[in-house]
């Protein structure tokens, strides 16, 4: 029982992440089943067939806080769904001593890209333009593989790639990534079912972490807005890079002195990232402070009476367009120019 409640609440940290972030829910998981000793293949069954729930509740509390773009959710969402049931397929088919090695080495990656990621000024200026098909597809296919070989990946793939984009806002990015990973998760499950039957997933674990993220999942979707993106995907970053480390260097089998240096640069490697993470939160708000200041001063002095020019119906009745000496609704928001 005691076990079972650390996975719900596993679960419910989980998906606070990824509902803020738009990734992490199976990195998180599958760090969490692989250091308790679960077979890869098991670990990235179970935690997929939780997610078809944890995402569906995500993706109905996204779209009712406007979150989602179902244009780009129809197109990644597909294509993820053949890329995560072939991933599927193939990490079924590969021993567990061959896919321990495996799966935490594309989770150390993933984990790294996220420290690097997340140490640097995060882009959410918005251009014009739509996304294209021939630029969703592909990386929604990428995305589901990965997604499913390595018990996580959906969002560190596709996110990160679509904020990059920088066409949507981030909100809509983290909202219709979680949408599409209830489709992705699904073609997952199928896929782990066929190759590993229902014995390859854990039920008590699945409900756990399942409880869990149905808790999180609106909270997410409202956190999504005000959480400060760039040092929780920093903090992240280091815990599933140190734990998936710690599974490469037993089957690397380094021992002695080495181990504890390695421990020591990823932890100084943490810190080094999660300074620059902070460091780039405050001039993102300094800027955006600077941003509104000038936006205030202009509007001010937009709206501010001209310097000696009298306020008077008289005055007032010489602008053109003005039958009742009153002004225009165009010069009236604008102001009017002043007299030099």
């Amino acid at each position: 029982m005691r076990k079972l409640l650390v996975l719900a609440l596993v679960g419910l940290v989980a998906q606070l992440i990824d509902g803020s972030l738009g990734m992490a829910y199976g990195l998180t998981s599958s760090t969490l089943l692989l250091v308790v000793g679960v077979a890869p293949a098991s670990a990235s069954a179970s935690v997929h067939l939780a997610e078809i729930g944890t995402t569906l509740a995500a993706g109905v509390a996204h779209w009712r806080f406007g979150n989602v773009d179902w244009r780009v959710v129809t197109r990644i969402a597909l294509p993820g769904a053949v890329g995560a049931f072939a991933g599927a397929t193939l990490l079924s088919s590969i021993s567990t001593e061959s896919a321990a090695p495996w799966m935490a080495a594309i989770l150390f990656t993933l984990g790294t890209y996220l420290l690097v990621r997340f140490a640097r000024p995060l882009r959410t200026g918005r251009v014009g333009g739509r996304l294209r098909g021939r630029f969703l597809g592909p990386l929604g296919l990428v995305a589901g593989f990965v997604d499913a070989t390595g018990g996580g990946g959906w969002g560190p793939v596709a996110t990160p790639a679509l904020l990059v984009s920088g066409r949507m806002e981030p909100r809509k990015v983290i909202g219709s990534v979680d949408t599409a990973e209830f489709v992705v998760a699904g073609a997952a499950s199928i896929g782990f079912l066929i190759g590993l039957g229902t014995e390859g997933f854990l039920l008590p674990t699945v409900v756990a972490l399942l409880i869990g993220g149905l808790i999180a999942a609106p909270l997410a979707a409202w956190l999504v807005r005000i959480v400060p993106a760039q040092l929780l995907g920093a903090a992240v970053g280091g815990v599933i890079v140190l734990t998936n480390a710690r599974t490469l260097i037993r089957s690397a089998e380094l021992d002695g002195p080495l181990r504890p240096i390695l421990y020591a640069l990823l932890a100084a490697g943490w810190l080094t990232a999660l300074v620059f993470a902070v460091r780039a939160l405050r001039r993102t708000r300094q800027a955006r402070a600077t941003a509104a200041t000038a936006t205030a001063a202009a509007t001010v002095t937009a709206t501010a009476p001209a310097a000696g020019v009298p306020a008077s119906s008289e005055s007032a009745s010489v602008i053109p367009g003005a039958a009742d000496g009153s002004a225009p609704a165009d010069l009236s928001v604008a102001g009017t120019p002043g007299v030099r």
